[in-house]
């Protein structure tokens, strides 16, 4: 293309010249002053400023020095552009030749074979040949030999490429944005991130194309001596929110994977990551997991005893298993004292792994940081201008029956709960869909105003908190329910407590599909109903045929006594013994009790089974059911006992074995029946689910 008038250059710049041209270019704008408005930032405009006006002539001069030496195909790059340095980077960026990397594979192809099966001699070998080979990369994946070294962990080959490379041949990433330092990071090896970030500081900061550094990597991956490492030597301007999401992101998964001490640490060195999103778009208070708090732990009931007893102490490492006198009844039944003598404290620590005491201070350790961590985060976030960080962590806490941190977190924010959510329902209404009592209790706190306020707000389908209570609860919290009875049981708990809070208008409100409360309530638990009906009836029958067994074989043993009648007085021979009257008052018990249990289980086969049934005619009938059916089968068993030693009293070694294998029945009964049993008398008579005596906060 020929050359223009006035063009500072004998060739224009096309896409094999551009090395030459612009050394040209460069001269010439420095010999006519002009190549500052190329390097520096654009000035500010201001209205009558001679210095803009100064430097905007400058810039119109030099950008058409460029223009006018540029080619047809560079020139429409630059055809818009109304700024020097602009046009400059763009022809740089598009023109420049690229490093080379000697992507000739073939050549190469004895370096990746030599790293492939880990021969560090045979790879030092060859790069003592050919030291430019550190920059070859693989085709298909665009990565280099040590991308290859690293993800096979082989460190003494990575040893070897990091040394013969500069910082600048560390930065190289592969297809995905992945520099050597992500994949070790990844993969877990400190000793090659080590190696790598002695040599480079700045590979701490390059991201792949999913935006992820590596110190995230290694979080998501729970690497921790390598999060750890890479934290102590990551500059805190990089974790900065100016700085993009990698401090959010850190601080995110901290608390994912319940690393409190350290996300209180640099909570405390920069706040406000608690108000920057994470390069996943979640925000750090999202991480809490319920595992973090007691309400998320199960323990059995010596496990609970062990965790109230056990006192952490900041200052030492150690555990101490100890009376608390203050508060603490459980722990004052507990007269554990451990020696400092050597063979004690073997003796202790063996028996603290034996009840998985180290376990379990482990894990009131963790609780005991993370409220910490909390109340912390709860402090930074007192006194917001917005609510959208805070909004999508208490809505899933709420779900996940997170209680201390949505009580923690309502306290600081009060506001929060009138700010409804997607479906447009504030967090209470949310606890009640997500049957969530213990949360849904802290509206016990409010004054009775607030408490009706929140009860009669409207969704998105003009739902108020009835119409939600009337909705079928989530299929995992019916799960943890034994039965369909008392699955039914508690949604018509549910019900009757919501109810008690809205006004009374509020239970005639028709939704968006024209129906109230009770209709709805109705219509999603038909199905659940009708279950909790067949498995009324399918126990209270088998129960029935068992209990008419019982009396039909008693009732015979009753008129069969052992040893039979005096024949001069007709009066049992045993009459005076012990073990008849225990036979006698057995044999009376048994069977007034399954008498009476086949009688209950006979009202439940004829009951009307309506949504009010389930609340407590049902349970009751099954309650007493089962109790007597229980102790007829006890007495049965203990009835059998006495005859036997009565009549055999001498063969003790026939007598005992039995009376042992006629326990047997009652224990099965216990194991099979009884927890179920004890679990609808709470559920009936209990204290209930939710704690009405929460202190009010007005």
């Amino acid at each position: 293309m020929a050359v223009p008038a006035g063009a500072v250059v004998v060739e224009v710049l096309n896409s094999s010249n551009y090395a030459d041209w612009s050394v040209l270019v460069r001269t010439y704008l420095l010999a006519q002053d002009l190549w500052d408005v190329v390097e520096e930032e654009e000035e500010e405009e201001e209205e009558a400023d001679d210095k803009f006006k100064a430097w905007r002539k400058k810039n119109a001069t030099a950008l058409h020095a460029i223009q006018t030496s540029c080619g047809r195909e560079a020139f429409s790059l630059i055809r818009n552009t109304t700024s020097a340095k602009h046009g400059w980077d763009t022809l740089a960026e598009m023109f420049k030749p690229k490093p080379r990397y000697y992507n000739d594979y073939n050549q190469y192809k004895p370096l990746f074979d030599a790293v492939w099966s880990g021969d560090s001699n045979k790879a030092t070998e060859f790069l003592t040949l050919h030291p430019n080979a550190v920059r070859a990369r693989i085709p298909s994946t665009n990565s280099i030999a040590l991308h290859m070294a690293t993800e096979l962990e082989h460190e003494h080959i990575v040893e070897e490429l990091v040394r013969l490379m500069s910082e600048e041949d560390l930065e190289i990433t592969d297809n995905g944005g992945w520099t050597a330092l992500s994949v070790a990071a990844n993969r877990g090896n400190l000793k090659m991130v080590e190696c790598m970030v002695r040599k480079s500081k700045k590979i701490l900061s390059i991201p792949t194309t999913s935006n992820q550094t590596p110190i995230i990597l290694a979080s998501i991956n729970e690497q921790w001596d390598v999060v750890y490492y890479l934290y102590s030597v990551t500059p805190l301007q990089d974790l900065m929110p100016e700085k993009g999401p990698y401090g959010a992101g850190l601080l995110l998964y901290y608390i994912v994977g319940m690393k409190f001490g350290i996300a209180l640490e640099l909570i405390q060195r920069c706040p406000q990551l608690v108000f920057t999103e994470g390069h996943n778009g979640a925000f750090p208070m999202q991480g809490f997991m319920p595992s973090a708090f007691p309400s998320g732990t199960r323990l059995k009931f010596w496990q609970r005893w062990i965790y109230n007893c056990i006192q952490i102490e900041r200052a030492s490492n150690d555990i101490r298993v100890s009376v608390q006198n203050e508060g603490n009844e459980e722990c004052n039944q507990m007269k554990i004292t451990w020696s400092v003598v050597g063979f004690l404290q073997s003796l202790k620590s063996n028996l603290l792994e034996l009840l998985g005491i180290n376990r379990i201070r482990e894990m009131k350790q963790a609780h005991i940081q993370s409220r910490e961590l909390l109340h912390h985060m709860c402090e930074v976030i007192k006194h917001p201008h917005c609510h959208d960080y805070v909004l999508p962590a208490i809505f899933k806490a709420i779900e996940r029956g997170m209680f201390e941190f949505t009580d923690s977190v309502l306290q600081a924010r009060p506001d929060l709960m009138w700010i409804p959510n997607q479906t447009g329902r504030v967090p209470f209404q949310f606890a009640i869909e997500c049957r969530q009592e213990k949360i849904y209790s802290l509206i016990y706190r409010l004054n009775k105003r607030k408490r009706t306020l929140t009860g009669n707000l409207a969704d998105m389908s003009d739902n108020c908190a009835l119409h939600v209570a009337g909705m079928l609860s989530p299929l995992a919290k019916l799960n943890n329910i034994s039965g369909a009875a008392l699955q039914m049981q508690r949604e018509v708990q549910w019900f009757k407590e919501v109810e008690t809070l809205v006004l009374p208008r509020i239970k005639e409100s028709i939704n968006y599909d024209g129906m109230t409360p009770r209709e709805l309530f109705t219509k999603n638990h038909k199905v659940l109903v009708k279950e909790g009906e067949r498995w009324m009836k399918g126990t209270a029958s088998s129960c029935t045929v068992v209990g008419a067994l019982i009396i039909t074989i008693m009732f015979a043993a009753a008129f069969t006594i052992p040893g039979e009648n005096n024949g001069e007085t007709g009066f049992p021979i045993f009459l005076h013994k012990k073990l008849f009257m225990a036979f006698i008052v057995a044999d009376a018990i048994y069977l007034f009790s399954s008498t009476t249990s086949v009688l209950m289980f006979l009202g439940i086969l004829t009951s009307r089974y309506a949504e009010e049934d389930f609340l407590k005619s049902l349970p009751t009938k099954m309650i007493i059911g089962l109790s007597t059916l229980f102790i007829s089968i006890a007495t049965m068993m203990v009835a059998f006992s006495s005859a036997l030693f009565i009549m055999i009293h001498e063969q003790s070694w026939i007598v005992i074995p039995t009376i042992v294998l006629a326990s047997i029945p009652v224990t099965l009964f216990i194991w099979m029946q009884f927890p179920l049993l004890v679990e609808m008398y709470i559920s009936t008579y209990g204290r209930g689910i939710f704690d009405r005596k929460v202190k009010s906060r007005a």
